[in-house]
């Protein structure tokens, strides 16, 4: 049976059809037709009307000519006639469309190590014209071109072009007719890179953040503004191009000094990163945590017990209250920004009030979402706000943050790209960390970058997690999630504002307090891809039936 490659073919012109289908019915079995084959010269495009490649005999390049074909006197070839006639090239295009298929075919590497040169030929078919069985022109013998009265025996003329024009040549065996269709499929393609699709949504989200960033021209002439918005709607890059818009100074407005301060050691490494590459007189004049302030302010946090909950909460603040209002007018700040506000007691916020320069004008920006809120803390700004929203989700996929939507604070304008659907995979509690590793591996298996990947866990830290903070200390820890190429193993807790592209979220607990806020953390940290692991009937208890639902929990 006569062998078609690509699917079912399309013609321009009634006469290809015909001449077509007449292969197709008298061809020898094992004949392999290729329709409507393009190539790329570095001189022109061709197109092939068909390849007819035939083992034990050759591969022929027909050319079609459909309508009436002439030829005059001075051997140029014509179709149509009167007003209508028009020059044709039949023999120089099936000729040079040969020539270009054969180097293509050769200088591929897989055909110069192993075979050498094949019989190859090239031929003209007329369907609707009569060719007198004497016709001949100096570049095209009546062999080489099939008329009206030639059909019937079209695949026996084709069969002879072969021996008659390279007869000196082999004959191409299977192989290397399998070979030919193999070559002809292209060499070195791309293949299906899902950290590609990552990059272009990573590109528009970049994109569609750097636009919100507008609404800072909003708040010029406001001094005391508190922007809220659901997990991915650029809150924090926002936060750091406010603190850059500051210190440099736009139009009327003079350059301030600024500080820029959230809670998380990791949030607080990221700002200090994407300020690197700014110039020293761009940059606030302080980048960092909580906790980093008060020792720019001398107060030493190393040696106090980290469950000491009187000390952190307000003790410290106290201290840096004083601390601060010691402060010579230039060492104050004439505005403060907090990114994850939320995190924030009512203690820390009066060490922050005394840091301004003018406590009463002095610029405070405070970025928050309530529904964030993951630790036992309840602060507010000691000042009143003027509130302003952010409701569009621009840094997951949609099936991300339709996944986590019932958690949000508001509803929220999906604008992210389209992505994998979420995953949830269900198991006992006590098997959850056992399935995350599992699932990890066939995410970097399914061609995801082991840096663009995160293992979170809601309850006990993962022992990888543990490890490396045990090897290389808290701050050596989080370098790690910039630094490393190495899947990232975290704590919910600590990764508020940061992302990963890839998040495996491990529901490894009962059922702990502010667990909702807790899976809505985690499932916010993937933007382009997430499977949640855990019991399903605890997922279901902490997220609602809405957000089981979205999961697929039945």
């Amino acid at each position: 049976m006569v062998r078609v490659v690509g699917g079912t073919p399309r013609f321009a012109h009634e006469s290809e059809r015909v001449v077509w289908e007449r292969l197709c019915r008298t061809a020898a079995d094992d004949t392999v037709l290729l329709p409507n084959l393009r190539l790329t010269s570095a001189l022109k495009d061709h197109e092939l009307d068909v390849v007819v490649l035939m083992p034990g005999v050759g591969i022929v390049v027909v050319e079609v000519k459909g309508g009436s074909v002439s030829v005059d006197a001075d051997g140029r070839w014509w179709t149509g006639g009167g007003s209508r006639r028009s020059p044709i090239r039949p023999v120089e295009q099936c000729r040079d469309g040969k020539y270009v298929l054969r180097e293509f075919v050769e200088a591929d590497p897989r055909w110069r190590g192993l075979h050498s040169r094949v019989r190859w030929g090239h031929a003209i078919v007329l369907p609707y014209t009569d060719v007198a069985s004497d016709f001949a022109t100096p570049d095209c013998p009546r062999w080489m071109v099939s008329g009206r009265y030639d059909l019937d025996d079209l695949a026996g003329r084709l069969h002879d072009v072969c021996a008659l024009q390279e007869n000196s040549q082999r004959t191409p065996q299977a192989d290397d007719v399998e070979l030919v269709l193999e070559i002809l499929t292209g060499r070195a393609l791309p293949a299906y890179d899902r950290t590609g699709e990552a990059d272009e949504r990573e590109v528009a989200a970049d994109r569609l953040t750097q636009e919100q960033a507008s609404l800072l021209s909003v708040t010029r002439l406001l001094r005391r503004v508190e922007i809220r918005g659901g997990a991915g709607s650029g809150k924090t890059i926002l936060a750091l191009t406010q603190a850059k818009d500051l210190t440099r100074g736009q139009g009327e407005r003079k350059a301030q000094r600024v500080a820029l301060v959230c809670y998380s050691i990791g949030l607080s490494q990221y700002f200090t990163r994407q300020l690197e590459g700014v110039p020293r007189h761009h940059r606030p004049a302080f980048v960092g945590s909580f906790e980093d302030l008060a020792n720019a302010w001398d107060i030493d946090t190393a040696s106090h017990d980290r469950n000491d909950a009187g000390f952190w909460e307000r003790d410290l603040a106290a201290r840096m209250t004083e601390a601060a209002a010691a402060l010579p007018d230039g060492k104050k700040f004439d505005a403060v920004i907090v990114d994850e506000a939320q995190d924030f007691a009512d203690h820390w916020w009066h060490p922050l009030m005394a840091a301004l320069r003018d406590p009463d004008e002095g610029g405070l920006f405070v970025y928050s979402d309530e529904n964030q809120r993951i630790f036992a803390r309840f602060g507010q700004p000691p000042v009143p706000l003027v509130p302003l929203v952010l409701d569009h989700n621009l840094r997951n996929t949609q099936q991300i943050a339709r996944a986590f939507g019932p958690l949000a604070p508001m509803r929220m304008q999906l604008r992210g790209g389209a992505g994998a659907d979420v995953r949830f995979v269900p198991c006992a509690t006590e098997d959850a960390v056992d399935t995350s590793d599992d699932l990890v591996d066939e995410l970097l298996a399914a061609g995801w970058e082991p840096q663009h990947v995160a293992l979170l866990t809601m309850g006990s830290r993962h022992p990888a997690q543990v490890e490396r903070q045990q090897a290389d200390g808290h701050v050596g820890y989080w370098r790690s999630f910039w630094d490393g190429d190495d899947v990232f193993y975290g704590h919910v807790l600590g990764c508020k504002g940061l992302e990963r592209r890839a998040v495996v979220l491990c529901v490894n607990t009962l059922k702990p307090e502010r667990a909702r806020e807790m899976l809505y953390v985690g499932m916010s940290r993937a933007t382009d891809e997430l499977v949640v692991v855990g019991d399903p009937e605890l997922v279901r208890e902490i997220g609602g039936p809405q957000v089981a639902s979205r999961l697929g929990i039945t």
